[in-house]
């Protein structure tokens, strides 16, 4: 079975006419963190264009940062009002960089300790503690794209940290015919992903937050295998040749990272941010994946 690759579309990025037309690629992803000028319908309309399937990714109970600050203590505010225990680890960076959580005060998290550096808007926050709560699912801007989507007739969306059927309810109640790929990237995400299957929405495989969610970071190649063996059509998404991103020859570890997925029996990928912001890398690592599809599938 031959693979196919979704590739993250920048709205304005001036190179997607040759992007479409690879081989491999069979859609485009549109991460809705990303700024548009006119608000979604726009960024829709443009990327619809190419005559490619589109997927909205919308955030749902992602955590991300919304105002920037400069640990240590300081206060981080985050797109979700929470509750957790505290004391509790926080990570930012894709799990890279590290703090420490002293309070929590609905969106505000108090930091005794974190990254020796600015944290900036927009940056992913990971809180993998068990009683992690968070309020809401959509945010606004998942509503306004909602919205737009329904006017325009578009259908397709990928929401992340899906935990709960609510959550997909609360995405039908704006977009009724939504046809749904359901990003697992937390542990009761896993849960959910064992219960249900690909029953409510084809099931993808989020590495980038599911690798730190996880908490134990070896488990990951066992976890691909039980989405994949809940959804087989399951779709691996990002850390997928981010390394292309800073120099063009691959790193060995991603190589072995990606024949592992052939093996287990993903056939379907999704290019996360690193590698498509730049036209020449995003083809580059398009050409080394078919490059690894004839090696390994023949």
């Amino acid at each position: 079975m031959a693979i196919d690759v979704i590739v993250t579309a920048p709205p304005y990025a001036g190179y997607l006419d040759d992007v479409v037309r690879h081989p491999l690629v069979s859609g485009l992803r549109l991460n809705t963190v990303m700024p548009v000028k006119d608000g979604p319908a726009e960024a829709l309309e443009r990327l619809a264009a190419f005559g490619l399937p589109l997927w909205v990714d919308l955030k749902g109970r992602q955590l991300r940062v919304v105002g920037g600050a400069l640990p240590p203590y300081t206060e981080v505010r985050i797109s979700h009002r929470i509750r957790v225990e505290t004391p509790a680890d926080v990570f930012f960076s894709n799990g890279t960089e590290h703090g420490r959580i002293a309070a929590v005060d609905g969106d505000r998290l108090i930091l005794e300790d974190g990254p020796r550096r600015v944290i900036g808007p927009g940056e992913s926050v990971n809180i993998p503690h068990a009683s992690l709560e968070v309020e809401g699912t959509l945010t606004g801007t998942d509503r306004a794209y909602l919205g737009a989507m329904r006017a325009l007739g578009f259908r397709r969306v990928m929401l992340s940290y899906v935990e709960a059927v609510e959550d997909l309810e609360a995405v039908r109640e704006i977009l009724p015919e939504a046809e749904l790929v359901l990003k697992i990237e937390s542990r009761r995400g896993l849960a959910f992903a064992r219960r249900h299957g690909s029953r409510h929405g084809r099931l993808a495989a989020a590495r980038g937050d599911l690798f730190v969610e996880v908490g134990k970071p070896h488990l990951l190649p066992r976890v691909m295998e039980e989405i994949l063996a809940a959804d087989p059509a399951a779709i691996a998404a990002s850390r997928l040749f981010d390394t292309m991103a800073v120099h063009p020859v691959p790193v060995s570890a991603e190589i072995g990272d990606f024949v592992l997925l052939l093996r287990q029996g993903y056939r379907t990928f999704m290019l996360g941010d690193a590698v498509c912001l730049r036209g020449d890398v995003l083809v580059e690592t398009l050409d080394l994946i078919r490059e690894l599809e004839r090696t390994y599938l023949g």
